[in-house]
């Protein structure tokens, strides 16, 4: 994956650096900043935030389960 920093101008979406992309080619952009990424509340957020701490809490404590386990769970519970 090639990421690019850009900035809007004038309603218009600039690199802020150079790029050996071929001509042509097709990029597709995600906005990041909070501000422009969801929508949630104040206390939606700071539930966000909580759930995500807690996670991580558990990642480092070694509280996981493999993803290849929970997708095999969840498939055999489709009819």
């Amino acid at each position: 994956m090639l990421a690019l920093k850009a900035s809007v101008r004038n309603g218009r979406l600039v690199l802020d650096e150079p790029t050996e992309l071929p001509e042509g080619a097709v990029v597709d952009l995600v906005a990041v900043g909070a501000d422009v990424l969801d929508d949630l509340d104040g206390e939606e957020r700071e539930a966000l935030d909580e759930a995500l701490a807690e996670g991580i809490a558990q990642d480092e404590v070694g509280d996981t389960v493999d993803a290849d386990e929970v997708l095999a769970y969840l498939r055999a519970r489709v009819p």
